[in-house]
């Protein structure tokens, strides 16, 4: 039966960082047209930024792409950098790194599943509203989120935008005594974390979102569980050097949003925590072992809601990590003063990290000390084409079986499970239309 066309809007994403958007066309036939998330934050040109500045002006420009994960664009340049000037950072430094990283991608996971997606889960409008009957979940929250803001000042200098990581180690290292603590703070949080996993994997995921899609993460070595690697595995069973980076995400301009798209072989693929658990699930130990035995299934692959489930799976496989993280710290020397030296002037490299969110790129030509050109991809620029998809895929399904109510409610909840980053994503655009 023919109807008019309608159109359903969400014209301001809640619960996300940044601004976006959401525009499903719904034709005469009952059939779903355009289906649109777009981002409409203006582009801050980082890229442009850096050319003609020095790599240590660098490492204090591109973190300020975003302020929930300024450590891994951080880190994710030093990379890049430390490649391109064979500059090789020592174990010590090595070490620090990684307990920050693992510190930001906790703080991170805990914002994403207690405040932003398990409102959704619950049935409340936020996490406020959510507080008075989920009190245990909110403070367990705030505590593991403190928690983690504490190693990013002990590590780092704040615990955000820090600024003892630089080109070849840390300007400064945390005594001993600044360290140990961590480790017994970690073990007292991991119960709470055990009591949000189970909260979490015992409750009811829609599945009118369901779909085959692609996933890509880094592939730690040594088979381990992981976020830093020079090598990207993909759910098809390939795997290709970070500096294919092209070749992976193959990026496109839109003409409905300032952030630019990717896509894999022509499709769209999933990057972040629900690609990690599909790809790199198996390789966990530990409690973080025995949950993602407990709840992990099929439907992970075919349903971006376990995106949150994946995050809260992560978040004990960081606590469980601090102590040996630590432990590595202590142990291992530290050379040159603690700061390695640049042995080119001239040169290229690609350095990728696990963000948070995915994979996220940071690639730079360097002459004579100076920045010649950048490239940056950020995960959520990947993850955008198959946001758009699953939310094809929901509302297909929810008109034919005639569910039609709240619409709106369901589609924001599908975009915001893939925790979507607008700022990182708007780093450098132009807009068509």
């Amino acid at each position: 039966m023919n109807q008019r066309k309608k159109t359903i809007e969400v014209e301001s994403l809640p619960r996300v960082e940044g601004h976006g958007a959401i525009t499903v066309v719904i034709n005469e036939n009952g059939e779903v047209g355009d289906v649109k998330v777009d981002i409409p934050e203006a582009p801050r040109l980082f890229e442009a930024l850096v050319r003609g500045k020095s790599p240590e002006e660098d490492l204090n420009i591109v973190p300020r792409v975003c302020g929930i994960c300024s450590f891994s664009h951080k880190y994710a340049a030093l990379r890049g950098l430390e490649k391109a000037l064979g500059v090789t950072p020592s174990e010590k430094a090595v070490a620090l790194r990684t307990l920050l990283h693992i510190a930001e991608t906790l703080q991170s996971n805990v914002l994403h599943v207690f405040f932003l997606s398990l409102p959704d889960l619950v049935g409340y409008p936020n996490a406020i509203a959510m507080a008075a009957d989920y009190k245990d979940a909110v403070l367990s929250a705030m505590k593991m989120k403190g928690f983690a803001n504490r190693i990013m000042e002990i590590g780092s200098g704040r615990f955000v935008h820090g600024e003892t990581p630089v080109l070849g180690g840390f300007g400064r290292y945390p005594r001993d005594d600044e360290l140990t603590p961590l480790k017994k703070i970690s073990q007292e949080l991991i119960p709470e974390a055990e009591k949000a996993v189970e909260m979490i994997g015992e409750m009811e995921i829609p599945s009118f979102l369901e779909r085959d899609t692609v996933f890509a993460c880094l592939n730690p070595p040594g088979g381990e569980y992981g976020l830093v690697s020079d090598t990207v595995l993909i759910s098809d069973g390939k795997e290709v050097p970070v500096e294919n980076y092209l070749e992976l995400t193959n990026e496109r301009v839109v003409s409905h949003s300032f952030a630019k798209r990717s896509s894999y072989n022509g499709k769209p693929f999933t990057v972040g925590a629900l690609a990690r658990i599909n790809l790199l699930g198996d390789r966990l130990q530990g409690i973080a072992k025995k949950y993602y035995e407990k709840y992990y299934g099929d439907r992970w692959k075919r349903n971006a809601m376990f995106n949150i489930h994946s995050q809260a799976l992560e978040i004990l496989w960081c606590l469980q990590a601090v102590t040996p993280v630590v432990d590595a710290i202590a142990e291992a020397e530290m050379k040159d003063g603690g700061i390695a030296k640049r042995t080119k002037t001239t040169g290229k490299g690609t350095g990728a990290v696990e963000a948070p969110r995915g994979v996220l790129y940071h690639h730079y030509e360097i002459e004579n000390n100076l920045i010649k050109s950048s490239n940056i991809i950020t995960p959520t620029a990947q993850n955008l084409d198959d946001i758009e998809e699953f939310l094809r895929v929901a509302a297909t399904n929810l008109i034919t079986a005639g569910d039609t109510e709240d619409l709106e409610a369901k589609f924001e909840m599908i975009a915001r499970a893939f925790d979507p980053c607008v700022s990182c994503s708007v780093h450098l655009v132009r807009r068509l239309a």
